[in-house]
């Protein structure tokens, strides 16, 4: 009975080698994959110009049926659903639009971001030595159910993605609105 004991936690500790070999361990997520069209796919992205008083902010929500809703503003509504400076001077600045784009054109979009890394997480935590930037951008995203989401100011810590990220919305920024 000892004997089948052993050569049990044996076998069970050989399995669990082999999937950790594999890639297949618990802490390990794959930040590089490939897009699948999803409704459930979405990314937030919020914008602000810090440079001004009051900031000039932005963010877009995109989710994979091709849902765009853009907000632009000064009030901090645009960037927070759940905020309460009534009083404030800029509660009024805020205008939000709501377009449809195509499903397919939106995981080509997903994707870029997946190949300029939006979802590699060894690169968060590594901030420029730069002390002050007049821009900040900020991404939330699900892609293949695979989550990420960080306050760090995205131009501090990898400005290619920055860029893309503005690309996007500046894809979806109606300048009329």
């Amino acid at each position: 009975m000892r004997k089948l004991i052993v050569n049990a936690r044996a076998a069970l500790a050989a399995a669990a080698v082999a999937l950790l070999a594999q890639g297949c361990g618990p802490f390990w997520v794959n930040p590089w994959i490939t897009v699948q069209e999803s409704q459930l796919n979405w990314v937030e992205i919020h914008y602000y110009n810090t440079d001004r008083d009051p900031p000039k902010r932005i963010a877009v929500y995109i989710n994979g049926a091709g849902h765009v809703e853009l907000r632009k503003g000064t009030s901090d509504r645009v960037s927070n659903d759940f905020s309460k400076s009534i009083a404030g001077i800029d509660w009024k600045d805020y205008r939000t639009q709501r377009k449809m784009a195509d499903p397919k054109h939106v995981q080509d979009i997903f994707q870029d971001l997946v190949n300029a890394g939006v979802l590699d997480r060894d690169k968060w935590g590594k901030k420029s030595k730069k002390k002050k930037f007049d821009r900040f951008i900020a991404v939330k995203a699900n892609i293949s159910n695979q989550t990420y989401s960080e306050p760090d100011n995205i131009f501090e810590v990898d400005p290619d993605l920055a860029e893309l990220l503005l690309d996007v919305i500046r894809e979806f920024d109606d300048p009329t609105l």
